[in-house]
């Protein structure tokens, strides 16, 4: 197994910012019809539209949920325009493994949550 792998099975069985968040009321959910994945998401941010906290419940794969855990730590302290920028390549580079592209679908389900949860926002 390799170090990008190791990191993502870390991710997955000790996910972070798992739980939703006390203090915010609004979340979205997000649903893969293909796998059956979901991602509920909250996201706190600053008066200068800076992302504070996340909070997130997943089930499904490993992959959904390794990867909302790894860009719940990559989002936080950057604006939500550049959240909102980050493309599917970001993600797959960010787990430093190349995905099929069924699994794509599954790596990029909760940036689809975090952007619809911004949009929202607005």
């Amino acid at each position: 197994m390799d170090i990008y792998s190791e990191i993502i099975l870390d991710h997955y069985k000790h996910p972070h910012h798992h739980g939703l968040l006390s203090d915010v009321k609004d979340h979205i959910t997000v649903h893969n019809p293909l796998c059956g994945d979901t991602i509920t998401i909250e996201v706190m941010t600053d008066p200068h539209d800076r992302i504070e906290n996340v909070g997130f419940e997943s089930t499904g794969c490993a992959i959904s949920t390794a990867t909302m855990s790894m860009l719940s730590d990559r989002i936080i302290g950057k604006t939500c325009e550049d959240v909102i920028q980050m493309t599917p390549e970001d993600i797959q580079s960010m787990l430093g493994v190349t995905l099929s592209p069924s699994r794509i679908k599954c790596a990029i389900l909760g940036q689809e949550a975090v952007v619809r949860s911004l949009e929202h926002k607005a």
